[in-house]
């Protein structure tokens, strides 16, 4: 096995009350898995705190398999792993078509990112990234009989801080190393290596045809050598976005959070930069709210007390149905407002079982119940 198929980590320490939640959606995905599999409560309660108390030792990762050891009080050490099937090789196939088939999925993953949209497009290509229930299979040594067992708990909390830093341990898990993705992927985005056939009337490397795209109230600009005018001017407004933000003196929030803003200013280009229920949700969530909406949609909050107080005010007026809130979320019926950071409240409307942006922010939520 090559060397990029097994990854060591040192142990974590005592970690206290800091880090004892994932940050990242497929972190927490990852402890859903191993949550809703679970016999006993309590063997998730202990091992919990065994992993904040820094009990498991350096953590060993490679297809298939993560492995520590986890000191016990009671007893052990106890030698700990947990099992992951491998995707198979016409899976991985599909994956990497997918992924260089979107720049911002290639993007995303080498900031160590993990969007939504790239899981969902995995997904629409039969291929499941992140485990469900029943994928995790534990292991331990222990005396215990649960699955998993307070050790194997302990220990899939901490590989969710390792999948926080970073989503290609779950890749490895899943059956292949950094280096190799990446290998994979800059051989099918490298010009002349495309991995779709080329388009008639196209050379491999050529830039896409864009016929048709007319960005609103963008100017005229001239066409360069090779370069399609519609393409410039899409490129122009990304750095024009870009050197606004720099300027302004706020970090720049990167190629995924791009790719949502330019899908929504340019609709007609947003299949060529992203793809999938939750990049349509992100594009609806910009087009009504701006950064505020994508930030509402994917970061929960807690507000102070005071601004839920004035809520419960405001909404008491309009309607006699009681609010339920939860964190910087409030569902009345069929409609739900999300609070974002200034003060503005986003309303939702639900289709199916999903939360969808339905309108444009309102410092008044009474004014969203209509």
């Amino acid at each position: 096995m090559s060397e990029d198929r097994v990854r060591g980590f040192p142990a974590f320490g005592a970690a206290g009350a800091r880090g004892r939640f994932a940050k990242s959606w497929w972190g927490r995905a990852w402890l859903s898995a191993m949550e809703d599999t679970a016999l006993d409560l309590r063997q998730l309660k202990q091992g919990r705190k065994y992993a904040a108390a820094g009990l498991v030792g350096p953590i060993t990762v490679s297809p298939g398999r993560i492995a520590a050891v986890v000191e016990d009080a009671d007893g052990g050490p106890y030698r700990t792993q947990v099992r992951l099937a491998e995707l198979s090789e016409p899976d991985w196939t599909r994956f990497f078509d997918r992924v260089a088939s979107r720049a911002g999925h290639l993007a995303a993953l080498l900031d160590r990112d993990m969007p939504h949209d790239l899981v969902e497009a995995a997904a629409d290509a039969g291929v499941d990234l992140l485990p469900g229930i029943g994928d995790l299979d534990p292991e331990c040594d222990c005396p215990g009989w649960e699955l998993p067992c307070q050790h194997a708990a302990a220990l899939s909390f901490q590989v969710s801080w390792l999948l926080d830093a970073d989503p290609f341990v779950l890749l490895l898990m899943r059956g292949k190393g950094e280096r190799e993705i990446r290998g994979e992927l800059e051989s099918r985005t490298a010009p002349g290596s495309l991995s779709e056939p080329v388009a008639a009337g196209r050379t491999p490397g050529e830039l896409p045809d864009l016929a048709g795209f007319e960005p609103a109230g963008a100017p005229s600009i001239p066409a360069a050598p090779g370069v399609p005018a519609e393409a410039f001017a899409l490129l122009a407004a990304n750095a024009a976005g870009q050197a606004r933000t720099l300027l302004a003196g706020q970090p720049w929030p990167g190629r995924r959070h791009d790719a949502v803003r330019l899908a929504a200013e340019f609709p007609s280009a947003a299949g060529r930069l992203g793809e999938g229920s939750g990049f349509e949700r992100a594009v609806a969530a910009w087009t009504h709210g701006g950064p505020d909406g994508l930030d509402v949609l994917e970061s929960p909050w807690t507000p102070p007390k005071a601004a839920l107080a004035a809520a419960r005010t405001a909404l008491a007026d309009v309607t006699d149905e009681q609010p339920v809130f939860e964190r910087n979320h409030c569902t009345v019926g069929e409609v739900q407002l999300r609070l974002d950071h200034r003060g503005r409240w986003h309303p939702y409307r639900l289709e199916g079982d999903t939360w969808w942006p339905a309108g444009a922010p309102e410092t008044d939520p009474g004014l969203l119940l209509g």
